[in-house]
C-alpha cells in the first residue's frame, strides 16, 4: 500500500525523552516516508498544538510528567475525537494496555518493541484515517453531484449524467491510498480518466504508464522493480524500475487483465506489503506511488475462470469505475462530432465542414464497437476526403449501416408490436418503419434508406406506394 497519501496528515509525537523522539522520527521518515512530523516534549503543549495545527494522529507517551498520558488521552478524545491516539510506554502490562484501549486509544506499543512494529501501527492508523476521509468525501460528492475541479476533466468531452457521476466519484477517491481500477470497452477513454485521477490526486510526481500485456514474468519484475548491478548475466549497471520512477506520483498499469498468474502474485505482494526488492538486492524499498490499473476485459469473468487471482481482484477493485460505451452516451454525439471536426480541420489546414442533414441521427443508431476511438477515426477519414463545405459521407454510410453491423435488439426490449390489440399488416408495419427512419434521418432519404438497410430506390418506391395509399391508419 502506498504511503504517499499519508503525508497529507500531520503526526504529533509526544515524549519527554528527546533521544526517543529523534529515533522514532527518523524511523517514520525513512521507513514510511512520513515528513509532516511535529514533536512535543511537554504534555501541557499538546492541546494547544492540536487546536492550532492540522494533526491527523498522535503518538503519546503514557509516562509523561505533569499531565499524564492517560489524562491527555481523555482530553484529546473529548476535544478532538476525530484524531486517533497511539499510546507508547515502557510498561507492557496487559491491564495498562486494556485500560488505554477502553479509554479510546487506537493502539498501544511498548518502547521495547521493534520500531518496525510501531511504524506499521502508525501506517495502519493513517490508512484508517484516509479511508474515513475518502468515504466521507464520497458521500458528500454523491449527494451534491458537484464537480469541484472541472479543469481536471477538461480533455473529456461530455455532458452525460453517468460520466458526471464518475467525475464526482473520482474527486472523492483521488487522494485515497488504495488502488483505482478503470474498466470499460476499448476506445471509451480509460487513459483520459487515469490522467484526470492523477491530476486530482495532487501528486508532485509523474504519471508513469506501462502496458503489462506485452511483458513476460521476468520482464514484468525488471520493468517495475528495477535491478542492481550484477543481478543477472548482462546486468552491467543498475536500473531504476518504474515504481521508483513514479515515486510521489502515479503508476498506471494498463491491460491488467492480461497479466500472467506468476506476475499477479508479485503485484499482490507489492500491494499487501507496500514494499518491493529490486532484482538482485536484499534491501527493500517502499512503494511511494498510487496504483491505477485499467482493462477492457471483465475481470470478474477471468476470476471465475481461474485466470485472475481472486485476492488480487479484490485488492485492485477497492475503488473502481466502469466507463459507459459510446452507444449509451448518444447525447454526447453532437459535442464529440463538433470537437473532432474542428480538431481534424485544424490538423489538415482546412475549414470546418458542415454536417449533412440527418447524419447525427444515423450515428446515434450505430452501435460503435470501437467507441470514441472509432468515431474519431471515422471523422478524420471523412474530413480528409471532403472537398466541399459539407462533410463527405461516401465512406461513412457503408460502415454505419453495413449488414453485418446491425445492432441486435436488446433482450430486455419489448417487441414493439407486443402491446397491439390487433396486429398490423406487413404493409402497415413497413409504413411505420419508414416514417420513423425518415424522422431519425431528418428527412434525408439516403440516410433513411441506410437506417432501414435497403437501397435508396427501394425507399423511393415505398414512399410512392404510401402516398398512393389512402387507407393509412394510426395504430395504438
Amino acid at each position: 500500500m502506498t504511503d504517499r497519501p499519508y503525508r497529507d496528515f500531520g503526526v504529533l509525537l509526544v515524549d519527554d525523552d528527546p533521544a526517543w523522539l529523534r529515533s522514532l522520527s527518523l524511523s517514520l521518515c525513512s521507513r514510511a516516508g512520513l515528513t509532516h512530523l511535529v514533536t512535543c516534549q511537554d504534555g501541557a503543549g499538546v492541546l494547544p498544538l492540536l487546536d492550532a495545527r492540522e494533526i491527523g494522529l498522535v503518538l503519546l507517551d503514557l509516562d509523561l510528567p505533569g499531565p499524564s498520558g492517560e489524562e491527555l488521552l481523555d482530553q484529546i478524545t473529548e476535544r478532538h475525537p476525530e484524531v486517533p491516539v497511539i499510546m507508547i510506554s515502557g510498561d507492557n502490562q496487559l491491564d495498562t494496555v486494556v485500560r488505554c484501549i477502553k479509554r479510546g486509544a487506537f493502539d498501544y506499543f511498548a518502547k521495547t518493541d521493534d520500531q518496525a512494529r510501531i511504524v506499521g501501527g502508525v501506517l495502519r492508523a493513517l490508512q484508517a484515517l484516509a479511508t474515513q476521509r475518502t468515504s466521507r468525501d464520497l458521500a458528500d460528492r454523491m449527494l451534491s453531484r458537484e464537480i469541484k475541479h472541472p479543469e481536471a476533466f477538461a480533455r473529456i468531452i461530455t455532458a452525460d449524467r453517468a460520466m458526471l457521476s464518475i467525475f464526482a466519484y473520482l474527486e472523492a477517491v483521488a487522494r485515497s491510498p488504495h488502488p483505482l481500477a478503470v474498466q470499460g470497452e476499448s476506445g471509451t477513454g480509460k487513459e483520459q480518466i487515469v490522467e484526470a485521477a492523477h491530476r486530482l490526486s495532487g501528486c508532485q510526481g509523474r504519471l508513469v504508464a506501462v502496458n503489462v500485456a506485452g511483458l513476460d514474468d521476468a520482464m514484468f519484475a525488471d520493468t517495475l522493480f528495477g535491478h542492481v548491478k550484477g543481478a543477472f548475466t548482462g546486468a552491467n549497471g543498475g536500473r531504476r524500475g518504474l515504481i521508483e520512477e513514479a515515486a510521489d506520483g502515479t503508476l498506471f498499469l494498463d491491460e491488467i487483465g492480461d497479466l500472467s498468474l506468476i506476475s499477479q502474485v508479485k503485484l499482490l505482494r507489492l500491494l499487501q506489503e507496500g514494499e518491493y526488492f529490486p532484482l538482485g538486492s536484499d534491501q527493500s524499498r517502499r512503494l511511494r506511488a498510487r496504483i491505477i490499473v485499467a482493462t477492457h476485459q471483465r475481470l470478474k469473468d477471468k476470476v471465475e475462470d481461474g485466470r485472475f487471482r481472486r485476492d488480487l481482484y479484490y485488492r485492485l477493485l477497492t475503488h473502481q469505475v466502469e466507463l459507459p460505451p459510446l452507444r449509451c452516451r448518444t447525447g454526447d454525439l453532437r459535442m464529440l462530432v463538433e470537437h473532432f471536426l474542428a480538431e481534424d480541420a485544424r490538423c489538415l489546414g482546412r475549414p470546418v465542414p458542415r454536417l449533412p442533414r440527418g447524419l447525427l441521427n444515423l450515428l446515434a443508431a450505430y452501435p460503435f464497437p470501437g467507441n470514441i476511438r472509432e468515431l474519431k477515426a471515422m471523422l478524420f477519414d471523412a474530413v480528409s476526403i471532403t472537398v466541399s463545405d459539407v462533410l463527405a459521407t461516401e465512406h461513412l454510410l457503408p460502415i454505419l449501416q453495413a449488414d453485418d453491423q446491425e445492432a441486435p435488439l436488446s433482450a430486455s426490449t419489448q417487441n414493439p408490436f407486443a402491446g397491439f390489440e390487433r396486429m398490423p399488416s406487413f404493409r402497415q408495419a413497413a409504413q411505420l418503419l419508414v416514417e420513423e427512419a425518415l424522422t431519425r434521418a431528418g428527412g434525408n432519404q439516403t440516410l433513411a434508406a441506410r437506417i432501414l438497410g435497403i437501397s435508396q430506390p427501394a425507399l423511393s418506391k415505398r414512399l410512392k406506394l404510401m402516398r398512393a395509399d389512402d387507407s393509412r391508419r394510426t395504430w395504438p
